[in-house]
């Protein structure tokens, strides 16, 4: 029987493997990308799990490439040496890509948002980069918002909708609205972008499905900073961005900043305070059929329940809410109003301008004409 003394000092078989394992994989020998690809597929043959082997291809990767690593800090060459270092970026992207382990969720989302945007850079083949793309859409759920935003848009659209097109998907309610809330921090921080143009907005922002929105807060947000960044947009094309949210997904406080929004066309300011009202109305009537009195039979009344202090509070609050949503309501319709009155005045005004005008000359015509032809003209005469 060993001594304590003994059992500690010797290794145990998992350490010594584990110690083995390190050393066989950072070797020397493994400096060089084939050499490494070869040690690679020695240690893959002992049974090392995917998400291991993918934890040291990333890290290989990272330190070749510091792209990889997200932190590319380095000068790009010039002249010759700039072809040449494309072409072994694109070599090491293509040699990295098919030693990757295939189980899903091995190799993390944001590490291969940054090889599909090195191997856009390099200019790979393109069943290389459908390959990555096809891979991080799987896992898009698990995307970093910074990793995302370094991609141009078109590839974060092509993304999304391979993502949703996916047949897990539909079994996975919690991923698609992990993936909402992504979509919308994306479009909010894109927005203020000058460059990205309504039809690109709203391609990405309707490729979301409305049962994949819990709240529509976030959408909201980047539609405010589209308008605010975009103030050339004309009144039916701010309609058309308002359209793609839906006003009763939005919180309170959404609400209430949407009611005081200049920017928001006049419509839409009341149809949130009109779908804000509902739902203070239906939150009332619930909680005064919770309050009030209950028959369980017939013929027997139950005791009416006295509210709490917290109980009167809520309720005078909501009321307080209710009144001031029916104030906001009022006048919004009576600006609405006075805006097509002034519409109306404009439209008048500038068609009777016209009549006038044409009265005026044609009167003015006239006189001439009857001025010429008359007898009592001054330089005329009779024959």
């Amino acid at each position: 029987m060993l001594s304590p003394n003994k059992m500690q000092s010797s290794p145990s078989p998992s350490s010594g493997k584990q110690a083995a394992f390190s050393d066989e994989c950072w070797s020397e020998d493994a400096s060089d990308t084939e050499n490494f690809v070869k040690t690679l597929y020695r240690i893959r043959g002992k049974g090392v799990r995917p998400d291991h082997i993918a934890s040291i291809i990333t890290h290989y990767a990272s330190k070749c490439l510091p792209a990889l690593a997200g932190d590319d800090d380095t000068q790009p060459a010039a002249g010759s040496g700039a072809a040449a270092s494309r072409r072994k970026k694109r070599r090491f992207i293509e040699t990295l890509v098919g030693i990757l382990p295939q189980e899903k969720d091995s190799v993390p989302c944001g590490f291969l948002l940054r090889a599909m945007r090195v191997a856009g850079e390099a200019g790979t083949e393109a069943g290389c980069r459908e390959e990555i793309e096809r891979r991080a859409a799987r896992q898009l759920d698990q995307a970093p918002l910074k990793e995302l935003a370094a991609l141009d848009f078109e590839a974060v659209v092509r993304l999304v909708r391979r993502f949703l097109s996916e047949e897990e998907v539909s079994r996975s309610g919690a991923a698609l609205s992990k993936v909402a809330r992504l979509v919308h921090s994306y479009l909010a921080e894109a927005a203020v972008d000058r460059n990205l143009t309504l039809p690109q907005f709203v391609a990405l922002a309707s490729a979301v499905p409305c049962h994949a929105r819990a709240t529509d807060d976030g959408i909201y947000r980047a539609i405010d900073i589209y308008i605010k960044a975009h103030p050339g947009l004309s009144k039916q094309e701010r309609k058309n961005l308002c359209m793609l949210m839906e006003s009763r997904k939005l919180s309170t406080e959404a609400c209430l900043h949407a009611a005081q929004n200049e920017r928001l066309p006049v419509r839409a300011v009341i149809r949130v305070l009109l779908s804000e009202q509902d739902k203070l109305s239906r939150h009332i009537d619930w909680s005064g059929s919770l309050a009030g009195p209950r028959i369980p039979g017939v013929g027997l009344a139950a005791p009416v329940r006295c509210l709490s202090k917290r109980e009167v509070r809520q309720q005078i609050e909501m009321r307080r809410l209710k009144e001031d949503v029916a104030i906001l309501q009022r006048q919004c319709l009576i600006m609405e109003r006075q805006i097509e009155k002034l519409l109306e005045k404009k439209k008048g005004y500038f068609s009777w301008k016209r009549l006038g005008g044409a009265v005026f000359k044609a009167s003015k015509i006239g006189e001439t004409v009857v001025g010429a032809s008359s007898p009592f003209h001054s330089g005329g005469s009779r024959t």
